[in-house]
């Protein structure tokens, strides 16, 4: 959701022509070059590849990075790859401060990568990075090997004007796509070397558009598990049983209906619906006269010929206002997984003894996760049709973030950061993805500003096919992370 951010601006210590120089300059001349390498490698998250650490690809990301970042020899910075036991390691590098301000700026960005996904254009592939157009695609570019690659350019941008700057910290992870679960034992244990953070750098979230900045205000959170129905003990001819032995298909359909009205998709169980608040309400309504129809007309809709015509799958709403609040505080079934279905050309007529899918359901950026896993196992395992066995195994899950009030000089500085990179004002949006990290650090942070940006624009498709990052975009947008970080108090 969007709004123009109007305060008035503060004088800013940096030649913000000078910025964008220095950080095309060094996009150009390396950090386009690394984000290429590191598509090659399919670090996959430890949720999609459980022989992660056997593979090494994760390991890899990790050691090319951090070699890269002490090729930089930024003046003061020290770096750490930090590891727990048999957990995936992260990256922690700290930067002191050389003028007066109080703050902690911490800085995050992950290096694992969601699956390969199908569906990719004949001349493109997860692990084969391509640029065009002024786009790099690839698995991972946007999202978001770029984040540790473009903060440590910000802080050099900072370097090569003299800017004071404050204390900042970077906790770069390889656990987000599975969840972050084993983030939080890192933050416990490096809570004494982070400091009292005062602004959280996140640069994991998108953008309404490609024209300005956008600071993300909230995040759905996320209640998945697999949902398995068997009837059988094994596959039986469909002819013999069919009419007596009940499809586990047609069970799967009758329990999902408990959860979501099929009509329309909404969700049924008012326990996964929260208020929305009055803000983020009136935020919706501006960002809808900025985006208007983009904001369903952005997606790769199937299409077909009829009579002469070409039909296009339709939205469920071609409202703005609305299709910005079902994607950001209103709960959501997907199914993407699914088992005990064979291929076509194994499909015989076999009555297949069960169904299993997998569900992610977004979740308001107010409902507790756990609570709703919970409720989830027992709407959907109680009183199964027939009897049959039912049976729902949560998987990930993670509570939504709802952003803290805006501080004048936060708002200022995001303001000027924007107009002068962009020529446009900062707009706020709010974000139907998932980035565990949020909570906790709100909850360890509370009085801690959070700048949640990301370049994640239209049709950029971080997790499905020809993912890629907006070089044009993500150079502006690493000169506006510089420009913040200037004027912190």
């Amino acid at each position: 959701m969007t709004t123009a951010l109007h305060h008035d601006m503060p004088a800013n210590t940096l030649d913000a022509a000078r910025v964008l120089s220095d950080v095309s300059r060094q996009w150009d001349g390396d950090i386009v070059r690394q984000i290429t390498d590191y598509i090659a490698i399919p670090a996959k998250s430890p949720g999609f590849d459980a022989d992660w650490a056997t593979h090494g690809h994760i390991e890899t990301v990790v050691r090319n990075a951090a070699q890269w970042i002490e090729a930089q020899k930024v003046p003061g910075l020290t770096l750490e790859v930090v590891r727990l036991g048999q957990r995936t390691p992260v990256l922690f590098f700290e930067i002191p401060a050389t003028g007066p301000s109080a703050t902690t700026v911490l800085m995050y960005g992950h290096l694992d990568k969601q699956p390969e996904f199908t569906g990719w254009r004949h001349d493109l592939g997860p692990w084969t990075p391509k640029l065009e157009d002024g786009k790099l695609y690839g698995r991972g570019s946007a999202d978001d090997g770029y984040a540790v690659y473009a903060s440590i350019a910000a802080v050099q941008a900072l370097k090569a004007q003299n800017t004071p700057h404050p204390r900042i910290v970077g906790l770069i992870e390889t656990c987000e796509e599975s969840g972050s679960y084993d983030l939080l034992p890192y933050v416990d244990a490096l809570r004494p070397r982070l400091g009292d953070v005062g602004l959280v750098v996140c640069l994991d979230s998108g953008a309404g558009n490609y024209d300005q900045l956008w600071l993300t205000t909230s995040l759905r959170g996320l209640a998945g598990g697999v949902l398995k129905v068997e009837v059988l003990t094994e596959g039986v001819h469909s002819g013999d049983a069919s009419g007596v032995v009940p499809s586990s298909f047609r069970i799967m359909r009758q329990v999902l209906d408990r959860l979501e009205d099929s009509a329309t998709g909404r969700l049924l169980p008012a326990s996964f619906h929260c208020e929305i608040p009055a803000e983020r309400l009136a935020q919706a309504k501006a960002t809808a006269a900025i985006l208007g129809d983009e904001l369903h007309k952005r997606f790769p809709w199937a299409h077909h010929d009829c009579g002469g015509a070409t039909n296009f799958t339709l939205p469920t709403t071609t409202d703005p206002v609305e299709a910005l609040l079902n994607r950001t505080w209103r709960p959501t079934l997907s199914v993407t997984g699914a088992e005990g279905l064979p291929a076509f050309k194994d499909a015989g007529n076999v009555l297949r003894p069960y169904t299993a899918f997998k569900l992610s359901l977004r979740l308001p950026p107010l409902v507790d996760a756990v609570q709703a896993v919970q409720q989830l196992k027992t709407l959907l395992e109680d009183n199964a049709p027939y009897q049959a066995k039912v049976t729902f195994e949560g998987g990930s899950g993670a509570t939504g973030w709802n952003a803290p009030s805006t501080v004048p000089w936060f708002e200022q500085a995001l303001n000027s950061a924007s107009l002068a990179h962009f020529g446009e004002p900062c707009g706020t949006i709010g974000q139907g993805g998932t980035i565990p990290l949020m909570n906790m650090l709100s909850a360890g942070f509370p009085q801690a500003q959070m700048m949640v940006c990301g370049v994640l624009g239209p049709k950029s498709n971080a997790h499905g096919p020809n993912e890629f990052l907006h070089l044009p975009y993500a150079k502006k947008l690493t000169a506006a992370v510089a420009h913040v970080m200037a004027q912190c108090p």
